[in-house]
């Protein structure tokens, strides 16, 4: 389990004149960004109560304390929302945070280098895993995260296997199916 502060959203726009905004929450269910407590900027240093008051085109409709008008809610705007991490709740049986898999080594199943994780995405297609720096691949590439080409997660142990689909990693081998 990672140490520290989990993103868990950010400040995307405001929402009329009295000091609304929409946040893009990263919780699984949007409306629980709120119920953390207090959030904190990137550097820790100040704090932040937000009142979760509901959905709007894919965003969290909120209030932030000390956030009165439209101005200072355009002040806000890129604002990142972090909690400290032990104040999330632990994760079941094949559940991870993003947080605490990003830095972890990217291992093939016949033990090869392909990096390490720098991030997840999402575009529409379903979640995709960044890695970056290993001795079996170039530059940064995506792997579908899925059970088929991300069979292990071993947090505790400090590593993530993959089985990248044929073509995706350049040196992946062609499966037959």
């Amino acid at each position: 389990m990672s140490k520290g502060r989990v993103l868990l959203g950010i400040v995307a726009a405001p929402h009329g004149v009295r000091g609304l905004v929409r946040i893009r929450s990263f919780t699984g269910n949007p409306m629980a960004l709120a119920s953390y407590g207090d959030l904190s900027d990137e550097t820790g240093s100040r704090r932040y109560r937000v009142e979760a008051l509901s959905t709007s085109k894919g965003a969290v409709l909120a209030r932030i304390e000390g956030v009165a008008d439209r101005t200072a809610a355009e002040a806000i705007r890129g604002l990142r929302l972090y909690v400290e991490r032990e104040r999330l709740p632990a994760t079941g049986e094949r559940e991870w945070y993003e947080a605490d898999l990003v830095g972890l080594p990217a291992v093939g199943r016949d033990g090869r280098d392909w990096g390490k994780v720098v991030a997840f995405h999402d575009f529409g297609a379903g979640r995709t895993m960044e890695i970056s720096g290993g001795t079996a691949s170039r530059g940064s590439v995506m792997l579908p995260f899925t059970d088929e080409a991300v069979p292990e997660v071993d947090v505790e142990g400090g590593k993530i296997v993959v089985d990248p689909p044929a073509g995706v990693l350049a040196g992946a081998e062609m499966k037959e199916g």
